[in-house]
């Protein structure tokens, strides 16, 4: 066996190794997502949990509710209860950057079918990756899906290739049909995440972001801003969320450093009708004759 072919395989093992704690870590905060349980209880015990497993969060646990799509992590502090609501757990594990990354909708609103028709929309989609499939086909099982309820999904919302340190890369998996896309081959690595809503299938941006990520690298001057982009390289390109940083003059620090194009933040995302919304994800390797799951 070359040492490119072992290099693969090593590479292939961490992406796995990453799926087999975030299985794990997932089953454990599911049973937590109860009324009146906090959502920092469960966002510290999902990141924790990870890296007392041996992996590290690839990207803060998001726990977005209702009409929150993505991006909704708490902040420091946060004493916020679960309702009877629509939970979306987002999690992110990495080994050595290779990340695996799945969600899942718990539902504590009383209606079951939008979280079933996610499943089943990234079910369909699965069942369907393989070598010479497009991304685009996979688009249209999903929207088929979902339709199927009377529900519809999120247009403006997709999956995403996965790569080392990158927990957003090409291709994007679209929850629609779209004529093209890329042809899917042996070893892409993907995030297929479809979105179902009783809303009109769109989000846009709220006005609040505790979720950030490094995009360039540039001095700055002040000794304030320095100390925290000190601490956000230790991220590389990962997302990670305020309250991991050390609270001096952070608020401050974190403007100055998106203002200069240093770092992304990342809004909340809400249904523009303010529909429920639900949400099903999982990590697969293109095999070849299909694909394996490595978050299941």
């Amino acid at each position: 066996m070359t040492d490119n072919v072992h290099n693969k395989q090593d590479i292939l093992e961490k992406y796995r190794e990453a799926g087999r704690i975030l299985k794990i870590v997932r089953a454990e905060a599911v049973e937590m997502v109860r009324v009146g349980n906090t959502l920092l209880q469960v966002a510290e015990f999902v990141e924790n949990r990870t890296i007392e497993l041996g992996g590290r969060p690839a990207f803060p646990c998001n726990i977005s509710r209702n009409q929150e799509a993505a991006h909704a992590t708490p902040k420091l502090g946060d004493t916020d209860v679960f309702g009877k609501d629509m939970v979306k757990l987002d999690l992110g594990v990495h080994v050595d950057g290779y990340i695996a990354d799945s969600a899942v909708t718990v539902d504590l609103s009383g209606n079951p079918d939008i979280t079933k028709a996610a499943e089943e929309a990234l079910a369909a989609a699965i069942d369907l990756a393989k070598p010479g499939i497009s991304t685009g086909e996979l688009g249209a099982a999903i929207e088929s899906s979902i339709r199927s309820y009377g529900l519809n999904p999120i247009m403006n919302l997709t999956g995403h290739g996965l790569s080392q340190y990158e927990a957003h890369d090409d291709p994007s998996v679209p929850n629609r049909h779209m004529e093209g896309g890329l042809i899917l081959k042996e070893g892409d690595v993907l995030a297929i995440e479809p979105f179902a809503t009783d809303g009109v299938g769109a989000v846009h941006d709220g006005n609040w972001s505790e979720i950030y990520s490094l995009i360039r690298k540039k001095p700055v001057r002040l000794p304030a801003v320095r100390n925290v982009l000190k601490q956000v390289e230790e991220y590389r390109e990962l997302p990670f969320a305020k309250r991991w940083l050390k609270p001096e003059k952070l608020d401050f620090a974190l403007l100055q450093l998106e203002k200069a194009g240093i770092l992304h933040s990342y809004p909340v995302l809400l249904e523009s009708a303010g529909g429920l919304v639900a949400q099903a994800e999982h990590t697969i390797i293109i095999t070849q004759d299909g694909c394996e799951v490595t978050t299941k």
